[in-house]
């Protein structure tokens, strides 16, 4: 793929904002982030529910009922085909749909992506999309990416699965080049841009990326390439070398600069505070003092962000938000409060 810039003035300050190693500005990302430091999230839908397809109810009620119990961010998926036998269609709609419904009945609270999978959209769409919701967001969009861990949803679009990595490495090129650039020159498999320019660009400098999983590359070009990484919840002891290993490839791609490390959990926060632990798909069915205590020691080994995945409570989401408000999120407040959010967009 070739890239050719063709910087004018106007795009300097956009793109000293937009260096790959500058911890991002933009509001979402800050109230999320923070070295030695660890925040929540929830990912849609929050409910409980049997089955791979959720019943979204109640969903902007509980979105709100979150941002006031101090969640640091909300969590949309992108499945675009059910696979029956893959067990989860996330909030079934589409995510940028989606974000734009949550956006307008919610203030300051993030609106991450877990995962957009890119392999299976043009660049240039999830450029547009990703760059609407920024601007309409005030900045509070943090922009997962995937590769897709799918395979039926490969052929349905008319690619590839086995190519997946190389397409995700040349759209995430093309979309920091679109994002970054007023009149970029870009030659591609998908296409060739020639004098037109992508609107609107970001608020902030640029879309903090976070990339999930693998996604096909080394760790090395992971670190190089993203603004944070999103993995999945492990043993104590695995994630901590798996974190350290983040960090060591973070150092050598950034020097000391902080990359955020953050995952997914399951939980059944059970009305007892003091049940003990008991580990279930991806997570753990445990009391307060127990996720607490599980929370803290991922902090301590370099975990900077958990998403809390609800699909397997047997408690009332609604219940589950106040006890997180009251109870859990005190000893990981998010980062900036609504007023610093809303004077920083």
């Amino acid at each position: 793929m070739t890239v050719l810039h063709e910087e004018k003035e106007t795009d300097r300050s956009r793109m000293e904002a937009a260096q790959p190693n500058a911890v991002p500005r933009a509001p979402g990302f800050r109230r999320m982030f923070a070295e030695h430091r660890l925040t929540l999230g929830v990912f849609f839908a929050i409910e409980s529910y049997p089955g791979d397809i959720p019943r979204m109810l109640d969903q902007i009620s509980l979105a709100k009922r979150a941002e006031e119990a101090g969640v640091a961010a909300l969590w949309v998926r992108d499945v675009p085909l059910r696979d029956p036998s893959f067990g989860d269609v996330g909030q079934i709609y589409d995510p940028w749909v989606w974000m734009g419904y949550v956006l307008g009945q919610t203030e300051s609270i993030a609106l991450a992506t877990g995962a957009i999978v890119l392999p299976l959209r043009h660049p240039l769409h999830v450029a547009k999309a990703a760059a609407s919701i920024d601007n309409l967001s005030g900045g509070r969009l943090v922009l997962g990416l995937a590769s897709g861990d799918r395979p039926i949803e490969f052929p349905a679009f008319g690619l590839d699965v086995n190519a997946r990595g190389d397409r995700f490495r040349e759209s995430l090129l093309i979309l920091g080049s679109v994002l970054g650039h007023s009149i970029p020159r870009i030659v591609s498999s998908l296409g060739v841009l020639e004098g037109a320019e992508l609107l609107p660009k970001p608020l902030h400098g640029r879309i903090p990326i976070a990339i999930t999983g693998s996604s096909q590359q080394s760790l090395d070009w992971i670190a190089a390439h993203a603004d944070a990484w999103i993995t999945y919840p492990r043993p104590l002891r695995s994630q901590h070398l798996v974190s350290q290993q983040w960090r060591e490839a973070v150092g050598q791609a950034a020097g000391n600069g902080f990359k955020p490390f953050a995952q997914s959990l399951y939980i059944d926060l059970l009305e007892d505070p003091h049940a003990p632990a008991t580990p279930m798909h991806l997570g753990y069915r445990l009391g307060r003092v127990a996720l607490v205590e599980h929370l803290e020691a991922l902090r301590s080994i370099g975990v900077n962000h958990v998403a809390l995945n609800l699909k397997y409570g047997s408690r009332p989401a609604v219940d589950v938000i106040d006890e997180l408000g009251s109870e859990i999120i005190p000893h990981f407040p998010a980062h900036a409060d609504q007023k610093e959010l809303r004077q920083a967009s």
